[in-house]
């Protein structure tokens, strides 16, 4: 269906600021980057949007919580937008914001939207280490920080698998077994994957890091790069010691030629997806891929014709390494394609909900580079592989077709899941291996490992290894074969948790 050509809604100023100052008195604090960043997104715009800015959207931010962040930023530019939100949780809300701005021009409900954020986690840790008070805005301290605990099963919260860095590991490895691979191999394609990005960052003038890394440096454990949660090192896992923001402006092609904005500046949104994984990750079928991912790249695809060859540039959410290397072979890509412009999570910065903003940013900028008619593509994820959402854009003016409304595929989504292992919690007997990590400390050591199994009757289970158990956890991670699918025996640990013994 065609759209009101005056509406068509186009993304036309993109800012960043990094601020890398050391002394914590002089940092700036997440509102100031906010509005640094709006204010180099009207510069970058070359208009005056900012004094007409109806709609406001403002990611949550985990640094320094306000009590009223869109007050605050809409305080600091003297406007007064109609839709004024603080968002919630998830990495994937900067491309559900600027999808719904989007739809709000294309209705005729709003003229100029921001989404914006940022975080000042570095400055934050500095002070608290230095003991120094920042002189900022007033804190909410009512602010509900959310860890992860909260939206896992108690099973998952006893066992110690229910913050990020522990629940993504579970991803890689059943779906390298999957593939097919050796612990190994899985490795070295981390490995290659996360130093591309390395490259990306170093390109980048907003990125945290910009040094390339290889392959080697990103997957050996060392001091300065210790093991997380098998097999994941600190290099390949998001860094959120960092002072980023980022913002967008958003307005209409009617409103774009009225301020006299070029068309080489502007970059459309022809469309997108987003559906959503059980939030409790022990609620899902299996943990070798994610039915939500792949049918809102599968529309996505759709939308670019059919063939994913065809995005010109593309950011594949990188919190971990399982996300964009499940997401690269959903779209069919081979395994040397450059998935990131922005440089990921863990060389450009993890500014938590706000990284996607960022990248936005940057495939507009690559957008704009590119021929007229290029597409690019911005997905995003957030919890634990829960929430998906991705856009698919292009430089210009687009095709002259409206987004539509309904761009959620949750059905499909659905329709692609099997049924649902039930969980045993008082098991005892023989198993096998669904999935597994090991969580290991700042020296280095193992603390535990878990694994979740299945029964012979199908069932699912949790179970812990103690690192009195070096054997099996020699077991689960022998670089050159794969646990997963190998049998060991359940017993009880404890009164809440159970016990795994590789067999």
């Amino acid at each position: 269906m065609a759209v009101n050509p005056e509406r068509v809604p186009i993304i036309v100023g993109v800012g960043e600021t990094v601020d890398r100052t050391r002394d914590p008195v002089q940092g700036r604090e997440p509102l100031v980057l906010m509005v640094d960043a709006l204010r180099a997104a009207e510069a970058d715009a070359g208009a005056a949007l900012l004094g007409q800015l109806d709609a406001l959207d403002v990611i949550c931010e985990y640094s320094w919580p306000y009590v009223d962040a869109p007050g605050l930023v809409s305080q600091r530019l003297g406007v007064t937008p109609r839709h004024a939100r603080y968002g919630d949780v998830g990495g994937e809300s900067p491309v559900r914001y600027l999808h719904e701005a989007a739809l709000r021009i294309q209705r005729g409900e709003s003229t100029v939207a921001a989404i914006v954020g940022a975080e000042a986690q570095y400055t934050v840790a500095g002070a608290l280490k230095a003991n120094v008070n920042l002189d900022w805005q007033e804190r909410n301290k009512k602010a509900v920080i959310l860890t992860g605990r909260e939206f896992s099963a108690p099973a998952a919260v006893d066992h110690g698998v229910c913050i990020p860095t522990n629940v993504y590991p579970l991803y890689e490895n059943a779906s390298s077994a999957h593939y097919g691979q050796t612990q190994r191999e899985a490795l070295q394609e981390s490995g290659e994957t996360w130093a591309s990005l390395s490259r990306a960052a170093a390109k980048n003038p907003a990125a945290w890091l910009r040094e390339p890394y290889t392959p080697e440096a990103i997957t050996t454990p060392g001091e300065k790069n210790r093991l997380i949660a098998w097999p994941y090192t600190k290099h390949m896992v998001a860094n959120p010691l960092v002072n980023q923001g980022a913002a967008l402006l958003v307005t209409s092609v009617a409103h774009a030629r009225a301020l006299g904005i070029p068309e080489s500046r502007w970059v459309t949104i022809l469309g997108g997806a987003a559906a959503n994984e059980p939030r409790d990750y022990l609620d899902r079928d299996q943990f070798r891929e994610s039915h939500a991912q792949n049918a809102v790249l599968g529309r996505c695809v759709e939308i670019a014709g059919g063939d994913a060859r065809r995005f010109g540039a593309m950011e594949l959410y990188s919190c971990f390494p399982c996300v964009p290397k499940m997401a690269r072979r959903t779209l069919g890509l081979p395994a040397s394609a450059p998935l990131s412009v922005t440089g990921g999570l863990s060389f450009f910065g993890a500014p938590l909900n706000d990284y996607m903003t960022h990248a936005a940013a940057a495939i507009v900028r690559a957008l704009r580079e590119q021929p007229r008619g290029t597409m690019g593509l911005l997905y995003g994820q957030g919890e634990f592989v829960t929430k998906h959402h991705a856009l698919v854009m292009t430089c210009g003016a687009g095709n002259g077709e409206a987004l539509p409304e309904n761009y959620r595929v949750q059905d499909e989504a659905d329709a692609r899941r099997g049924p649902v292992p039930p969980f045993r919690a008082d098991y005892a007997g023989p198993a096998t291996v669904e999935t597994f990590t090991v969580v290991y400390g700042r020296d280095g050591a193992p603390e535990y490992g878990c694994v979740i199994g299945r029964t012979p009757a199908g069932e699912r289970i949790m179970a812990r290894v103690p690192p009195s158990d070096t054997t099996t956890l020699a077991r689960l991670t022998d670089l050159d074969s794969h646990p997963v699918g190998s049998s060991g025996t359940v017993g009880r640990l404890d009164p809440k948790r159970l016990s795994w013994v590789a067999a």
